[in-house]
C-alpha cells in the first residue's frame, strides 16, 4: 500500500456515523438493563417486606 491510498484510506470517514450509532445503543442498552436491575431489586424488596408483615400478623 502506497502513501496516496494510505492518506486516502485514513480521510474516509463513511462507516463512521454506523460507529457512532452502535456505541449509542450499547450505552442505551447499559442504562437500560441498569435501570431494569434497580427496578426488581426494589419490587423484591417490597414482595420481601410485604411477607413479613403478613408473617408477622399470625398466631
Amino acid at each position: 500500500m502506497d502513501k496516496k491510498n494510505l492518506k486516502k484510506l485514513l480521510r474516509d470517514d463513511a462507516g463512521l456515523s454506523t460507529v457512532e450509532y452502535v456505541i449509542i445503543l450499547i450505552l442505551i442498552a447499559v442504562v437500560g438493563i441498569t435501570a431494569w436491575r434497580q427496578f426488581g431489586n426494589a419490587v423484591v424488596g417490597k414482595i420481601t417486606s410485604g411477607s413479613n408483615q403478613i408473617q408477622g400478623l399470625g398466631p
